[in-house]
């Protein structure tokens, strides 16, 4: 049985804490937050150890160490925990910048301590179901992949302010499960976006709305759609289109679309609902299988999610799409790469 820490108890740590308590593989969870009234609340709910310090956690004899704290403080807490260790699961990014995320990668793999990275897409059974198909080539050869998010409302403008924008925060989910499903590296971006909502998105140099078109090294190309405003519900979907067949995930009874054609209107019909609210709920299953994937790591297993090295390169993605907005064209990847070493 494995006893595991979790630093940062914020919207995502408390879902993980509770999703942590319901694991038979976890027998013990330790918690710490910089607000110690969320720590002894959570702790009473959920039948967890307070540590009134990340120090404190860290000394209390984990086995293992989830990262779920704000993005700003990822690289250190990983670090700290890595420099023990412990086998750590950090929420994305690893990093706030992709220059700061290949040094923390380098660090990590020299240390040779696993570190496994929460991109919980690739623990989606219908997600799964995609890779499996374009791994065992009854695609063909893949020409187009695409893959959407769209939130139902924003995060609060404060969160907006230090996200470091929507292609970091939010597209480096479709970047990350773009690059695992074809198995390709890409070559450069082309990115666009525009302010429609909120005022304050383009006071922070951030967009609302964004769309990226990919190459992919193998020929293959991506668009990446990316919304914060979709008032139907929360829309992740994953589709990829080869020269012998098509298959996509995201199209359950959940699907937030009203459907137009005739023959599935009526209610009822296809897509039957209620749509996904968030992606808490759009992704239960897949965070849990994700954590219980990290719990075979503490135990000496295999990483099966992404990579600290898969992190960096969605990393450099984003920071290519990034460019690309501001400069308005395209940008590879191995310039942005050299930009940062000079």
């Amino acid at each position: 049985m494995t006893t595991l820490g979790l630093i940062g108890l914020g919207r995502i740590g408390a879902f993980h804490a509770e999703t942590l308590t319901n694991l038979p593989e976890v027998s013990g969870l330790v918690v710490t937050d910089e607000r110690p009234e969320v720590v002894s609340q959570l702790a009473t709910k959920y039948g967890a150890t307070p540590a009134n310090s990340v120090q404190e956690l860290l000394a209390s004899g984990v086995d293992g160490v989830i990262v779920a704290a704000a993005t700003p403080a990822h690289a250190e807490l990983t670090l700290a925990a890595v420099e023990r260790g412990l086998p750590t699961f950090c929420e994305k990014p690893i990093a706030a910048t992709a220059a700061e995320s290949a040094r923390v990668g380098e660090v990590i793999t020299r240390s040779g301590v696993p570190v496994q990275v929460g991109y919980q897409r690739r623990f989606d059974a219908a997600f799964a179901a995609v890779k499996h198909a374009v791994d065992d080539g009854s695609l063909g050869a893949l020409h187009t992949v695409r893959s959407t998010t769209m939130d139902p409302a924003p995060p609060p403008m404060d969160y907006i302010k230090g996200s470091g924008g929507i292609f970091r925060d939010c597209a480096v989910h479709d970047f990350d499960v773009i690059r695992w499903v074809t198995g390709q590296n890409v070559v450069d971006v082309y990115a666009t976006g525009s302010v429609q909502g909120d005022p304050r998105f383009a006071e922070y140099g951030d967009v609302d709305t964004a769309a990226v078109v990919v190459r992919f090294d193998g020929g293959a190309l991506g668009v990446v759609s990316a919304a914060r405003y979709n008032g139907r519900g929360y829309d992740c979907r994953l589709e990829v289109h080869g020269f012998d067949d098509t298959v996509v995930a995201g199209w359950d009874q959940g699907a937030p679309v009203r459907n137009a054609d005739p023959d599935f209107s009526s209610p009822g019909a296809f897509p039957a609902g209620p749509p996904h609210h968030f992606f808490m709920d759009r992704f239960t299953e897949a965070f849990r299988a994700e954590l219980r994937a990290f719990v075979d790591v503490v135990e000496g297993g295999p990483i099966r999610g992404a990579t600290v090295a898969d992190a960096v390169e969605v990393a450099w993605i984003a920071e290519a799409a990034t460019e690309s907005l501001r400069r308005g064209v395209p940008v590879t990847i191995e310039s942005v790469r050299k930009e940062t070493q000079q």
